[in-house]
């Protein structure tokens, strides 16, 4: 019988859960899913991670490469972030080039970077004007089940904090570069952002971690990124309810304790995890 009410009418099914503070998964509404991650999964990439939250499952991979700086700015590297939604993930993506929920995504992945400063380019330079790092960042969704954003920022995160980059010298007699792949150093995080996702139901009621089905239900969604100093690094609303200055100061306080949860997690990882 539930099950049929449940078809019939999901919003309905939902909002009397709601009522008694809780989800039909069994979690209040302040609380989130199981969150594990794994760093190191993909060998012959230069960093890696596999985050799952909840059934949500997403790896990232990233990968080193040379190359000349951009003039105008002579002194930096790249960062170049893509997530991917294929279509194994989840029935409501398709084949072939990348959706609307996925481009989204990859710009909200690149604002991470850049507003948090999590890398200064500037560290990623070998010689000025000459040669840099770029760091491709590919981040795949292998399993879809909602809150895509706070798994993709989760696993970049971690998989930045796993690349190990050679030590590159350039000859000065040849002017060609030299690539020691004996000796190799972590990357410099300098800020640890991190995603609290946020479904509005009913234009008042707030739930931390959305699952899929309560994205859809929801009359609007709101990512918090925050940092180690407890910083509001962005704020990502794609339209829906208007959320009170209240309600948002809400969103923040939790955004900083989950920013908290999450750091300690990929600590004990990073950790665990002896160098190569």
């Amino acid at each position: 019988m539930a099950t049929a009410f449940k078809t019939v009418e999901p919003l309905e099914y939902y909002r009397r859960f709601l009522k008694e503070n809780c989800r039909p998964d069994g979690r209040e509404l302040g609380e989130f899913r199981a969150t594990t991650v794994n760093i190191g999964s993909i060998t012959t990439a230069d960093g890696s991670a596999l985050v799952k939250l909840g059934n949500t499952t997403v790896i990232c991979g990233v990968k080193a490469e040379l190359a000349a700086p951009a003039v105008d700015s002579a002194n930096k590297g790249y960062i170049v972030p893509n997530v991917e939604l294929p279509s194994l993930c989840s029935t409501r993506f398709r084949s072939g080039p990348p959706g609307e929920e996925a481009q989204a995504a990859s710009q909200f992945i690149a604002d991470v970077i850049e507003n948090s400063q999590m890398i200064a380019k500037e560290d990623l330079c070998i010689a000025n004007g000459k040669l840099a790092w770029v760091l491709y960042c590919d981040i795949i969704c292998l399993d879809y089940d909602g809150n895509i954003l706070d798994a993709s920022a989760f696993a970049l995160l971690a998989a930045l904090k796993n690349v190990q980059l050679p030590s590159v010298t350039i000859n000065q007699e040849t002017g060609l570069s030299e690539v020691n792949l004996k000796q190799k150093n972590p990357l410099i995080i300098r800020k640890h952002p991190v995603a609290t996702s946020f479904a509005i139901f009913d234009d008042t009621l707030l739930i931390v971690d959305p699952t899929a089905e309560e994205e859809d239900l929801a009359t609007g969604t709101v990512t918090i990124v925050t940092d180690d100093e407890d910083r509001l690094c962005s704020v990502h609303k794609p339209g829906g309810s208007p959320l009170s200055g209240a309600k948002l100061q809400d969103c923040i306080t939790r955004a900083i304790t989950r920013h908290k949860e999450v750091k300690k997690l990929i600590d004990k990882v990073i950790k665990s995890v002896k160098p190569q």
